[in-house]
């Protein structure tokens, strides 16, 4: 079963999917003049990051803030620290630069999916209080596909919580070879505190998500830094390994057994697509349910996340790992378990508790931040009726069992699984954007030229109507 999933991921992570993703990336980017790639990055900023003490404005369930970090509970997690070990144990070193440039054309990806959540959200106010979105809401809002969206739906929200077994096996793996804790030991603690925290629905998933995930993304993000400083005069060298492995074969050497240009897309993009999200689907998701005035200043998020969780945190753990030349050194070692051996080689033991310990916490907010994106799926077949409630408390369960039971799943094996249902995703997201790239583009140049301008100058702006019919 082992090698078939994972010649199924290869085949589906082929060249086609690699120019499908690049290739809708780069025409996303043309059409919204770059402004989600390096121009309006002050404006971004400031929408971003620069609002993440305020509430908000506009109709909503949480603000804007707290919406992206339950988005970046997924985006920043054991795929910026597994994803990125896997990715150079099969890539190589040139896999690195194939992440970081999908990542930069993900950015207008991801925008479209932030505002395809905005304009198609619906609200459920009988058994929720809350504004919902995800792909089966705009395959039947916008589309008007409605049994395509029910399978859609429960196809979703049964194979969803299976990708999560990627985190359960990082955790228990990194606190074994950090604690030598018993997997069974931290297995169940981890499932017992994402019940806990997922029992308290969307508010309560938010609220935890916005003070754990930036404090923990500022931790390891120094931590990483310390790497690159205690051996910043190898620094360049490392930056020079990686674009110059980008576009020509690494020979083997040690226990890397070497890897072509073609592994290096197949996994820079492949991983750096689990990390950031971008293509998924997901960011419609978390997105919706945010306080703001115009789908597209939300979006700016399609940025912030991407550039946060790509270009920063991800590089970390790159840089970090090959300035410690563990993926040579340490064969048959990959995933979380080489990043936290990395750890180990610069700050000793500390290193290997720390790893662990950040693992553990990017593994739980993650598994938090996906139950929230499958519960949506749920939330649409039911519909917001009072069966949607009891059959959401009863979905907890079933979430919780692949990531419980599946820990000792050798890892490539999961990251293959992963790999698989990623694909799909980005299949039929890929759909809505070029069927509804129309109606994207004039809400984007209805706030960038007519909107902001008149908002900034202080004139009383007309409403902005979106949602889905029934709600306008």
């Amino acid at each position: 079963m082992s090698s078939w999933l994972q010649s199924a991921a290869n085949a589906m992570w082929g060249t086609w999917m690699t120019v499908l993703i690049l290739g809708t990336g780069i025409f996303l980017s043309i059409r919204f003049r770059f402004y989600y790639n390096f121009r309006k990055i002050p404006f971004h900023f400031k929408n971003t990051y620069g609002k993440m003490f305020k509430k908000g404005e506009g109709t909503g369930t949480v603000s804007g803030f707290a919406a992206a970090c339950t988005a970046m509970a997924n985006t920043i997690g054991v795929g910026n620290i597994g994803g990125v070990a896997t990715a150079l144990v099969s890539g190589g070193p040139g896999a690195i630069f194939w992440m970081w440039f999908s990542g930069l054309f993900g950015m207008s990806i991801k925008a479209c999916e932030i505002i395809l959540g905005q304009r198609y959200r619906v609200k459920y106010s009988e058994s929720m209080d809350e504004y919902m979105c995800d792909r089966s809401f705009v395959m039947r809002n916008a589309l008007g596909w409605k049994t395509g969206a029910v399978i859609l739906a429960i196809a979703c929200f049964v194979f969803g919580p299976w990708t999560c077994s990627v985190q359960s096996e990082s955790v228990t793996s990194s606190l074994k070879e950090a604690f030598n804790i018993d997997p069974r030991i931290s297995i169940t603690i981890l499932g017992i505190t994402c019940f806990v925290t997922i029992f308290g629905g969307l508010k309560r998933i938010s609220s935890v998500m916005e003070k754990v995930v930036p404090f923990m993304a500022l931790i390891y993000i120094l931590a990483g830094l310390g790497i690159l400083i205690l051996n910043i005069t190898r620094v360049p060298a490392a930056f020079m390994l990686i674009f110059k492995s980008a576009f020509t074969p690494m020979a083997g050497i040690g226990g890397f057994a070497g890897a072509t240009v073609r592994d290096a897309i197949r996994y820079g993009v492949a991983r750096g697509l689990y990390s950031n999200d971008a293509g998924t689907g997901y960011g419609m998701i978390a997105h919706a349910s945010a306080k703001t005035d115009h789908p597209v200043r939300q979006a700016s998020w399609g940025w912030g996340e991407v550039f946060l969780d790509t270009i920063v945190v991800c590089s970390v753990t790159a840089l970090s790992l090959i300035l410690t030349n563990v993926y040579v050194t340490h064969p048959g070692v990959t995933s979380a378990r080489l990043t936290t051996v990395a750890f180990g080689e610069v700050y000793g033991p500390f290193g290997k508790y720390f790893m662990a310990l950040a693992i553990t916490v990017f593994a739980w907010t993650t598994i938090i931040g996906m139950y929230y994106s499958c519960e949506k799926s749920v939330n649409y077949v039911f519909g917001d009726t009072h069966r949607n409630k009891i059959f959401t408390k009863i979905y907890m369960l079933y979430y919780l069992v692949p990531c419980v039971f599946l820990y000792n799943v050798q890892a490539t094996t999961l990251w293959a699984m992963t790999d698989i249902l990623s694909g799909i995703y980005v299949i039929v997201t890929m759909v809505f954007i070029y069927t509804k790239q129309g109606e994207i583009i004039r809400l984007f140049k209805d706030f960038w030229d007519r909107y902001l301008p008149l908002k900034e100058a202080g004139e009383n702006v007309p409403p902005v109507v979106y949602g889905n019919k029934e709600n306008v």
